[in-house]
Parts: C-alpha cells; sequence; structure tokens
C-alpha cells in the first residue's frame, strides 16, 4: 500500500510539471534572440491570461506576432466570405434524401437563427462551423468574437505590431472548404446536426485539457479511435503534414528571433505535433511552466 501511494504521489507531481504548459521560449539552430509559442483554445476568453502572466511579459519582448490566418487581412476576409458560397451550379438539397434535408433544414435554422433560403447558398463545411459555434454558444458559453484565439492579433493592431500568417489566403481556404470530399462534407453536416452532443463533449473535455496545460493530452483525445466528433483523428493527420511545411516557413522568423507565435493547442502537441518537430529540427523549446487552474 505504501509503494502504491508512493507512485500516486510521484505519478501526479510529475505528470503535472511535465505537462502543465501552454508557453514555450524558442532558441537554438541559429536564432539570434528567443522568441515565442503560445497554443490557445477558441472557447477561452482572453481572461484567463491572468493566470499566465508571464505570457504577456514574453509578448512584450517581440516585435512580430505570427499565426495561422491574418484576421486583419481584409481582402482574405472578402475571399473567405466570397469562397464559403457554393457555386449557383450546386444544389445542397440535391445530396441528400428529402427527409435528410428537412431535416437539416429545422436544425441549421433553428440553431443558427437565419432561413434555409440563405444557408442552402454555403458550403457544407461552413454551415458545420456556423453551427458548432452557435452550439457552443448555447451550452458552453463561449463567445466567438472575444476569444483567446485572436487575442494576441487584436493587439499586434492597436501596437501596430505586424502580423505574418503561415498560410496565404488559398492554402486557408483549402483548409476551410476543400479538404474533404463535398460529399463527406454533407454527410458529417448531417451527422453533427443528428448528433451535436458528440461536438459539445469533445469540445468540453480539450477545453478542460487546455486550461490545465494538457497539450499532448489534446491531441491524444482527437486521435482516440472512441472520438465520434467532426475533429479526429484525419483532421490531427491533416494537421501534422501541415506542420512540416509551417517549420519551414518559421525558420526565418525563428532565426532573426523576438516572434511571438500564437496557433491553436491542437496543432502542437501529439507524437507528431508542431512542438515535436520544431524539436527534430533543431530548435529548443523550453516550457514556461504555470499553475494548474482547473
Amino acid at each position: 500500500m505504501k509503494r502504491l501511494l508512493l507512485f500516486i504521489v510521484i505519478f501526479c507531481s510529475c505528470y503535472g510539471s511535465l505537462s502543465s504548459q501552454l508557453l514555450y521560449q524558442i532558441s537554438g539552430n541559429g536564432a539570434r534572440a528567443k522568441s515565442y509559442l503560445f497554443a490557445t483554445n477558441t472557447l477561452v476568453a482572453p481572461d484567463f491570461l491572468d493566470t499566465i502572466p508571464k505570457t504577456f511579459a514574453a509578448f512584450s519582448t517581440c516585435d512580430k506576432v505570427i499565426t495561422e490566418f491574418a484576421i486583419q487581412d481584409y481582402q482574405a476576409i472578402a475571399a473567405l466570405r466570397t469562397a464559403a458560397l457554393l457555386p449557383d451550379s450546386v444544389q445542397l438539397s440535391n445530396y441528400y434524401t428529402e427527409e435528410e434535408y428537412q431535416e437539416l433544414s429545422e436544425a441549421l435554422s433553428l440553431q443558427i437563427g437565419l432561413p434555409m433560403s440563405q444557408l442552402a447558398r454555403m458550403k457544407p463545411a461552413y454551415l458545420q462551423a456556423l453551427f458548432r459555434d452557435a452550439l457552443f454558444t448555447q451550452w458552453l458559453g463561449s463567445t466567438p468574437d472575444a476569444s483567446l484565439e485572436n487575442f494576441f492579433q487584436n493587439v499586434a493592431q492597436t501596437k501596430a505590431i505586424p502580423v505574418y500568417a503561415l498560410d496565404d489566403t488559398g492554402e486557408a481556404l483549402y483548409m476551410l472548404f476543400d479538404r474533404e470530399p463535398f460529399q463527406w462534407q454533407c454527410q458529417e453536416l448531417l451527422k453533427i446536426i443528428r448528433y451535436p452532443e458528440q461536438e459539445v463533449r469533445q469540445a468540453r473535455q480539450l477545453k478542460a485539457l487546455y486550461l490545465n496545460g494538457f497539450i499532448n493530452e489534446i491531441a491524444y483525445a482527437i486521435e482516440a479511435p472512441d472520438n465520434k466528433a467532426s475533429i479526429s483523428y484525419s483532421d490531427y493527420k491533416i494537421w501534422t503534414d501541415r506542420n512540416r511545411e509551417w517549420v519551414k516557413r518559421l525558420q526565418p522568423y525563428l532565426h532573426e528571433g523576438r516572434a511571438f507565435i500564437t496557433l491553436k493547442a491542437e496543432y502542437l502537441g501529439g507524437d507528431d505535433g508542431l512542438i515535436t518537430q520544431l524539436r527534430a529540427a533543431g530548435y529548443k523549446l523550453k516550457p514556461i511552466r504555470h499553475r494548474q487552474v482547473r
């Protein structure tokens, strides 16, 4: 019994100290100055940063922000809105039975608050995103417009700090709307409509892991065979393939140093996440630890 208790104490101590981290200092591999990598979560508000004040100190040393997609790039935003629409030649109703389309129409109109005459012009992947956002606002109290995900981009704009995107507009649009075959998107949309509890359950789990800084565990939860939500193993594999390209694109910023990289936690952890790939490329990533808050 004593040995068991000792093991539990040691495990909990080590597990907490090794896993509880959201902020990393990046150096080595010829970098002229230190940079930082910070993990974000769409469902977490910026006031969470009060629990990890070292993030502000790290941000203050940087002269550029690197992110997935620059939300202040208004030409890119306009392109995104156009790309979210279906071509006139494509009718969403043609990809469902009459009963399925009726089910879809009622659920989307109720949850998103728009008539189906407008929603039917949008691509299924975009409808998935709108439905999930509305779902999380209702059940998890999230506010997408006040999310930690875009916080440092907004701060950078007020301070005239340049923001650079790792994906160009075409790549961002592909990831949002075209990475899965159209018919698969249609079936995924119907699945989300029918089983919204799976989406809420996963989002709640990933948020809880994030609040405790368990970056690797986020990746493992997404990869898990029993994960039935829309964000799953296939998405993680797409992200890890993209990470290899991102490591190359990050090199000039990291060589110069003083970059603040802010990306979703889902991209960073796991056996083939961005953190692992940066280390494999020769960079040193030192976790800036913080206490567990949940």
